[in-house]
């Protein structure tokens, strides 16, 4: 992967690291209590934090659930107590954290909230600390924590066009069936470079920034901006020659 912050900032991530990364998150998740079954919201924008962390939950067997950063505090209420959701992984960007706290009182399932990028909120976990700390080793779990296919991997929550969004759920064949979406749609290849802008808390970053992507063997542009500008992001393309 690589990733390309909105100041020029880049980062590249091997298969390797991706593996590693992902792995120290699912130690210091577990060392926390985040088990199989558990549901955790990630509201974490285009941060490569995402990818170690989504992979991380599949790892334990947790339930991941996406979200938007635009939410207000009566729709992280709503989509929390639905979803039965015990943690929050959020973005230290913007008010995220103060907009999920004003429903403080309301939350009937969430035990935790962690956020990102080194930003400092009572109440709050701070998550680059315990990742930085956690080890890159990760045991497979076995016996009834280990993970089956037809075990629940993520929860979604629909646009709701009319009324309150409702809830939708995979489980862990969900990525298989993204094969024919990365190497037969997007016909991404072995050495290609594949952009898809979609922000992390839509299912569109699911079908064009991990699965598909990288069953194919592609390495994924993310572009880690703030807002859409057509020139800007044909630069980024022609920059880092998107196949």
């Amino acid at each position: 992967m690589l990733w390309v912050s909105k100041d020029g900032e880049e980062k590249r991530f091997t298969f390797s690291d991706i593996m590693k990364y992902s792995n120290q998150c699912a130690n210091y998740f577990t060392s926390l209590g985040i088990k199989k079954g558990d549901r955790v919201m990630l509201v974490l924008k285009r941060h490569y934090y995402f990818w170690f962390i989504i992979l991380a939950l599949h790892k334990i067997g947790a339930v991941v659930v996406q979200a938007t950063n635009m939410l207000k505090a009566k729709d992280y209420v709503y989509r929390c107590n639905a979803g039965k959701i015990k943690a929050i992984v959020a973005t230290g960007d913007g008010e995220v954290t103060e907009y999920f706290d004003e429903g403080e009182g309301q939350y009937e399932t969430v035990e935790l909230k962690f956020v990102t990028k080194g930003k400092k909120v009572p109440g709050w976990i701070d998550f680059d600390d315990g990742f930085e700390r956690a080890n890159g080793e990760w045991q497979r779990p076995i016996g009834d924590q280990a993970t089956r296919a037809d075990d629940m991997m993520l929860m979604a929550f629909s646009s709701g066009t009319s009324g309150y969004p409702k809830i939708i759920t995979h489980n862990f064949t969900y990525p298989l069936g993204h094969i024919m979406t990365g190497v037969f749609w997007h016909r991404v290849v072995d050495g290609g470079v594949h952009f898809t802008i979609s922000d992390t808390g839509w299912l569109k970053s699911l079908w064009g920034k991990i699965y598909g992507q990288w069953f194919g063997e592609s390495a994924v542009l993310v572009y880690d901006f703030e807002k859409f500008e057509a020139a800007d992001i044909l630069s980024k393309m022609e920059k880092y020659k998107v196949t």
